[in-house]
């Protein structure tokens, strides 16, 4: 089976075209995955047709786990399609269909090449219920949006805004740079709390003015990444929400930068890089 490894900040995947072929995908993301005994990756993408878009992106997490949605997966699944002529941008864009629902990406072209994409990712979902999130006296907070509900965690007080792109995000801004911030333990009790029936993205947030955001990701069934696209939209609502900057923000992850766009209202909007690292076969 043919399968390429690609990356979007650091974010990477396993891409396999399976528009003609049927395996058990979250075993073999599981497999594929390990980054000692297999290629290495933070989750398993599938290339599908779809009767209501360009195609249908279907995604894995390397525990195994079916997700909504990826930021930055989808930008490299563009890639994989477009440069390989699976699927024309000449309108512009692509549609694609994904269980958070039809996204459409503008691919970004360097001498033929697809270098990075801007994706719209749809409005952010605020409601409590449908991030989802129980809370204590959850009528309190209406249709939302939460931000900072009081939250501790192994003596860290971490006060969280709930936003859902399509997946669960739980975002804190702290003041204690966030390299220096114990996530790898902190960060599977947030995911798998009580409060959070599907479990959580969790994401951690330095501002660092009205214009820029450094931050770090654990991702639900993955652990933490060197970035997440939907993570960074996450990011950017909460911040804009809670006043900490302007609409339009770059969020500098271990893997690279990512520019999201907000009005407030609207869809989102993520731009970032596209690579492919290798191609192979695996067996």
């Amino acid at each position: 089976m043919k399968f390429t490894k690609m990356h979007g900040a650091g974010n990477d995947y396993v891409y396999v075209d399976a528009r003609s072929q049927e395996q058990d995908w979250p075993e073999l993301a599981r497999r594929m995955s390990n980054r000692h005994f297999g290629v290495g990756s933070d989750g398993l993408i599938l290339i599908k047709g779809s009767d209501v878009a360009d195609l249908k992106m279907s995604m894995y997490n390397a525990d195994g786990s079916e997700a909504e949605m990826c930021g930055n997966g989808i930008r490299c699944f563009v890639k994989y399609a477009v440069d390989r002529t699976i699927v024309s941008s000449s309108n512009g864009s692509v549609s694609v269909e994904t269980l958070a629902g039809i996204r459409n990406i503008t691919p970004i072209s360097e001498y033929g090449t697809v270098t990075g994409a801007r994706v719209s990712m749809g409005a952010p979902i605020l409601t409590p219920d449908a991030v989802p999130v129980k809370l204590d006296a959850a009528g309190e907070y209406g249709s939302g949006p939460v931000l900072e509900y009081p939250f501790e965690m192994d003596g860290y007080d971490l006060p969280l805004s709930f936003v859902s792109m399509g997946n669960p995000h739980a975002v804190t801004f702290i003041d204690t740079p966030v390299a220096e911030f114990p996530l790898l333990t902190v960060g599977t009790k947030v995911e798998n709390h009580s409060i959070f029936p599907r479990r959580v993205n969790f994401e951690i947030v330095n501002v660092d003015n009205p214009t820029h955001l450094t931050a770090r990701v654990w991702e639900r069934g993955s652990g933490e990444t060197l970035a997440c696209g939907t993570g960074a939209c996450g990011i950017a609502v909460a911040s804009i929400l809670g006043g900490h900057t302007d609409n339009t923000v770059s969020i500098t992850l271990p893997g690279g930068t990512l520019k999201v766009d907000w009005d407030g209202q609207g869809e989102v909007y993520l731009e970032g890089p596209a690579e492919e690292v290798f191609s192979g076969e695996w067996n």
